[in-house]
């Protein structure tokens, strides 16, 4: 097989997941995204945490052409993203009260969304994080593969995933182990998907959240390109205006 046979064949599962999501995931995108309208236009915050890979998807709803300047990330120290040593963060996963110490010493507070981003949702910290932001009266989204809480079992002292402790589940229908292509000749599966469609569920939350801004009367609290004319002035006004729910320019 081919290397652009590969490549095609990614792009079909990647194409087929979406649109699995968007047709699957209909309902839960519009109560995601009807909460984080709700939460903005009452002047709460949104905050985002993904630990590993999932911090991609996480740090790419933050300070983004195209997105609500209210968005935050909840950074945890030596767990975002890929950082050296890069086992590390996946050892920091597993452990029990990290994520209630960073909560705790957050700018979060109750009435706020905390979007949890895990792919398996079966790890320590995410399923601390969304458990311990309910008790402090946050919103929380869960983003996740349902597909895990079936195929494997919780690290969490619990036992529960991720998705037990959530308003909101988005299931982003990724197989267990992220990889979508098999090849004879290649000895283990490849081709990873969960950060092309988690990124596209999120950002379409993100789209309908503000459609539902303007619907209730409210202007969306947007940013521009700072790489068109006027797209720095206007992000400089929104965030002038929306200062004390903006805590990445601090």
């Amino acid at each position: 097989m081919s290397e652009n046979e590969l490549a095609d064949r990614f792009f079909d599962r990647a194409i087929e997941l979406l649109a699995l999501v968007r047709d699957e995931e209909a309902e839960p995108i519009s109560r995601a995204a009807a909460l984080v309208a709700e939460r903005v236009a009452a002047g709460g915050r949104v905050f985002a945490y993904g630990a590993g890979h999932s911090a991609l998807a996480a740090q790419d709803l933050v300070y983004r052409a195209g997105g609500l300047a209210v968005v935050n990330l909840l950074p945890v120290p030596g767990a975002v993203g890929v950082e050296a040593p890069a086992t590390l963060g996946s050892a920091l996963e597993r452990v029990d009260g990290l994520a209630t110490a960073v909560l705790d010493h957050s700018p979060a507070r109750a009435g706020d969304v905390l979007i949890v981003i895990s792919l398996s949702g079966r790890n320590a910290l995410p399923v601390e994080m969304a458990r311990h932001a309910r008790e402090c009266g946050l919103h929380v989204i869960g983003v996740t593969s349902l597909a895990y809480a079936v195929g494997t079992t919780s690290r969490h002292s619990s036992g529960t995933f991720l998705k037990d402790h959530c308003d909101v589940v988005l299931d982003n229908h990724v197989p267990v182990g992220d990889t979508v292509l098999t090849s004879p000749d290649i000895p283990a599966p490849f081709a990873p998907a969960s950060t092309v469609v988690i990124s596209a569920l999120l950002q379409a939350v993100i789209a309908a959240a503000a459609g539902e801004l303007a619907a209730r009367g409210v202007e969306p609290p947007l940013l521009r390109s700072g790489n068109v004319d006027g797209g720095t002035e206007w992000n400089e006004r929104v965030l002038a205006e929306n200062a004390d729910r903006v805590f990445y320019r601090r």
